[in-house]
């Protein structure tokens, strides 16, 4: 096989942090209070109950903590938009392996295609709370998961057992699937 050939991209997929709904979840958490605190601050009304005294304020000894709230609220929103361009994971087939590049400075894991015995696809349990991982082994695996519901199974002729998290998991399949065929 010839060099042009190794670097032949067969499938391509890019998996941005932002999309992962267990950060969303605590994002839109986090805004929603810092956004009611900024209200209560600015509507200032004691609740005085039988078991608990809520005072006028939020935070009694600073009087801008309204704008301090409003603030957070503001900048939280703002690394929600930025963290759906930064790139968690990009997963690249060729011709004779798998290329897995990890957010930032994180190493490169490449599998070569002819050692894979099988591939299959997986469902991820609770995909809610599932928070985003990189070459992560744990439970006898090493996963690879930004966000979704679908994952594909790969084992290796050395026994490791790769979980890769992708959107396209029919479409990867078929492809490492295609390949023990034809070799």
């Amino acid at each position: 096989m010839s060099k042009s050939e190794a670097k032949h991209i067969i499938f391509e997929e890019k998996q941005y942090l932002g999309f992962n709904r267990f950060t969303i979840i605590i994002r839109t958490i986090l805004t929603l209070c810092c956004f009611t605190l900024y209200y209560w601050s600015e509507n200032p009304n004691p609740v005085d109950l039988d078991i608990i005294r809520i005072g006028s304020y939020p935070v009694d000894h600073i009087e801008p903590s309204g704008q301090i709230f409003f603030l957070f609220g503001v900048l939280i929103l703002i690394v929600s938009v930025v963290l759906t361009y930064i790139l968690h994971i990009h997963t690249k087939v060729y011709e004779g392996y798998i290329e897995i590049n990890g957010l930032l400075n994180s190493s490169k894991v490449i599998i070569d295609r002819q050692n894979i015995l099988f591939a299959r696809k997986v469902k991820i349990t609770s995909t809610i709370l599932k928070r985003p991982v990189y070459n992560l082994f744990s439970k006898g695996y090493i996963r690879f998961f930004t966000f979704g519901s679908e994952s594909i199974e790969v084992k290796d002729k050395f026994g490791t057992i790769y979980r890769i998290g992708t959107q396209k998991a029919s479409e990867l399949i078929k492809l490492l699937n295609s390949n023990k065929t034809e070799v």
